[in-house]
Order: structure tokens, then C-alpha cells, then sequence
């Protein structure tokens, strides 16, 4: 594996942000340092079916093949994180879940580019999810949390984070993070979005998932090297809020300490921020549910020194760029006086509007922020919102 030159600067000390190496930061001095960040979505985290194969599910949803310059451009921009969604199921070349070396190579390469850029990078295992809550065929590559799918579950994600940490491992300091999921749900059942404490089946959910994440977490460790010390973003059900702030949601036990931090997603309040066509105005109201969620983080889990990273956030396009400037700052602001000191943004390229579409889809998931071929910003006030915001 080649080393960067920014990794031999961090193994010398020698780097100008002061990168020690992984064993000297903990989670919370991390986050502090992640900032805003950003989402290479729809690209690595593409599916393609039988109709795209290999190499060409990166662009099987419609954005373009990530190159060097797109990366370089978040960096100048200010953005200080890059999240890239991983999709690895259509990379499983055997019964044995070996993911495919090009693949393998593909996001390595990627990575390293954000890497050099001195960016904090997050990688995961992203559209793994089984899509129906009934067998998982065994060797396939995919996770469901279900008692009757754990082992399943639990092999393929050992396997998968195996083979994760033994390319990235020891050539990469504090700056790369790893989640264990990304929306862990049980599809096809009525608690696929939302987490039911009074229902024993939501909590049955629960209590496989929080296996899964252990496992996770255990795989990681054992690999050793920067990975023993290496921080861990673990999700709830779905990566909601509500769902991790009950008492369901449990932590996974760590063989060192303060290298933990919770995963959520919040597109919220989701009548402003995703519904279609939902609300355009962002009210008061809006404020109050955001500060509720925040609240109920900062309670559950800033307050007792466990940091919090918001995955995924953004509102989409509504013709609203004024009400979306003010959900930015308030997003961002009421998140940090909360002690919520990251948020990543969700960019899946979809940003016009597009008048002929019907009012109920007009407006659905037009996250689209970054202009990948120009290295430019489709709604630069919202970057420029958000960046601000973090440093108040």
C-alpha cells in the first residue's frame, strides 16, 4: 500500500494541523476539528442491478465518475469532512463475501485523494440493507437487523470489515473514520422508518442491531495498528435521533475509551426539509423541532461525553433559498450550542427544479449543492451559511 506524503508528515509530526496520529485524539477532539462537511452521494453508494456491474455503479445513478479536481474544489471551499457512502454488495465476488480488489482499489483511491487534501473522511458500508424483512440468501452480501437474519447479518458485516481494515489501516491517521452502517432498518415492516419503544418487535430490531454494531466495533479493533484506536461512528435504527435517544439503543462496549461517536441523520423538521411539497417557510415552529432533537442529543449523549455527528442533514430545493438560508444557520448554530459540532451534508446531485413535475414529487430530494464539473456551488449562500455558522 503506498504511503501519502501527508502520511508520512503525520507519522513525522510534522503536519501543519498538528496530527499526532490516531492514538493521541479521542472522539471528541475529533469531532471538534470535523467542522462541516460533505457527502459524495448517489456516486460510490449506486446500485446498478444487472445493468451495471463492476466499476460502473459509480455512475449508475447519474453523477459523474469522482475525479482528483472535484476533491481539491470541496477542499478550497472550506469544507473540512467528506463523507463517502459506500455501497459493497455488488462488489461480493464469492460465497465468502470477498469484495472485488478493482472495487476495493476505486475507493482507496478516492479516499486517498481526500486524504491528501488533509480532509477528515468517513467510510461506511451504505445500500448493504437487506430490502425485505425475510431471509438473507446466504454469501449475497447484505445486513437486515433481525434476530433470524444475525447471522447472517453478522458474517457478511465481519468479512466486509475485515477486508476494510486491511487496506485502510496503518497509512491513515485520526483524520479517516469508520461507520459501521448507514441506515440500518428493518425494511418491509411497519418500524422501517421509525423506532417503537412499546412495540417488542421494534425492540426485537433494536437488540440486533446493537449486536451487529458490536460485532462491528470488535472486527475493527482486532485488526490492530491505527485501526485499535481509530474512531467509530455506530447508528441507531434507521440513524434516527428519536431512535437512539431512548433507552433501546446501546452503545457498544470498546476495548479503549472515548473513540465512540453516534451516527445520525436529521432532514428535520421533515415537512421543511424533505416533504414534497410539504412547507417553504421555515417557522418558528420549525426552530422549536429542531431544537427539541438537539436538546434530547445533547442530553442523551454530549452531555455524558459521548459526541454526536449528524451523517446527513440538508433541505431540499423548494424555490426557498431565503428559508433555507435561515434553516442552515439556525441548523447549524442551535446544533453547536448543543454541543453537536459536525454535520455533514447530504448532495445527490439532483438540484433544478424541474415546473412540469407534479406538486406531491416536485420537490423530492433535490439535494444537490456541489457542481462536481466545475468545482463551484450551486447555492454558494448556503455553503457560505453553514461554514459561518461553525465558527460563531
Amino acid at each position: 500500500m503506498a504511503i501519502t506524503l501527508f502520511g508520512l508528515l503525520s507519522s513525522c509530526n510534522a503536519n501543519a494541523n498538528d496530527n499526532k496520529g490516531t492514538k493521541d485524539y479521542e472522539a471528541t477532539q475529533i469531532v471538534e476539528q470535523m467542522q462541516f462537511g460533505w457527502n459524495l452521494g448517489n456516486t460510490l453508494d449506486a446500485t446498478g442491478g444487472s445493468w451495471a456491474r463492476g466499476l460502473s455503479t459509480e455512475t449508475a445513478w447519474g453523477q459523474p465518475k469522482t475525479t482528483k479536481p472535484m476533491i481539491d474544489g470541496l477542499a478550497k471551499s472550506g469544507i473540512k469532512t467528506i463523507r463517502i457512502p459506500i455501497s459493497w454488495h455488488d462488489h461480493v465476488i464469492d460465497k465468502n463475501y470477498t469484495i472485488d480488489p478493482a472495487w476495493m482499489a476505486r475507493v482507496k483511491q478516492i479516499v486517498d485523494w481526500a486524504y491528501e487534501n488533509e480532509l477528515f473522511i468517513i467510510i461506511n458500508t451504505h445500500h448493504d440493507n437487506y430490502d425485505k424483512n425475510a431471509p438473507i440468501p446466504a454469501g449475497s452480501g447484505y445486513y437486515y437487523p433481525s434476530q433470524e437474519n444475525y447471522e447472517e447479518s453478522s458474517n457478511y458485516l465481519k468479512a466486509l470489515w475485515s477486508q476494510i481494515c486491511e487496506t485502510f489501516n496503518n497509512d491513515y491517521d485520526y483524520h479517516l473514520i469508520f461507520e459501521t452502517m448507514n441506515e440500518p432498518r428493518p425494511c418491509g415492516t411497519d418500524y422501517e422508518w421509525w423506532h417503537d419503544p412499546n412495540s417488542i418487535f421494534s425492540k426485537k430490531f433494536m437488540g440486533a442491531l446493537n449486536k451487529l454494531n458490536q460485532d462491528v466495533v470488535d472486527t475493527i479493533r482486532k485488526s490492530g495498528g491505527n485501526n485499535k484506536y481509530r474512531m467509530i461512528m455506530v447508528p441507531a435504527l434507521a440513524a434516527s435521533p428519536d431512535a437512539a435517544t431512548t433507552m433501546d439503543f446501546i452503545m457498544p462496549k470498546d476495548t479503549v475509551e472515548n473513540r465512540l461517536a453516534v451516527s445520525v441523520h436529521m432532514y428535520t423538521p421533515y415537512n421543511f426539509a424533505m416533504a414534497s411539497p410539504g412547507d417553504i417557510k421555515f417557522t418558528d415552529a420549525h426552530k422549536k423541532d429542531l431544537t427539541r432533537v438537539f436538546s434530547k442529543l445533547n442530553r442523551r449523549f454530549v452531555s455524558k461525553g459521548i459526541p454526536v455527528v449528524v451523517g446527513e442533514m440538508g433541505a431540499t430545493n423548494k424555490d426557498n433559498l431565503q428559508d433555507r438560508i435561515a434553516w442552515f444557520d439556525y441548523f447549524v448554530t442551535e446544533g453547536r450550542k448543543n454541543g453537536i459540532m459536525t454535520c455533514c451534508l447530504w448532495d445527490n446531485g439532483v438540484w433544478k427544479i424541474n415546473k412540469g413535475e407534479k406538486e406531491s414529487s416536485r420537490y423530492s430530494e433535490h439535494y444537490g449543492y456541489y457542481n462536481r464539473n466545475e468545482q463551484t456551488w450551486f447555492f454558494p449562500e448556503l455553503h457560505q451559511t453553514a461554514i459561518k455558522a461553525m465558527k460563531k
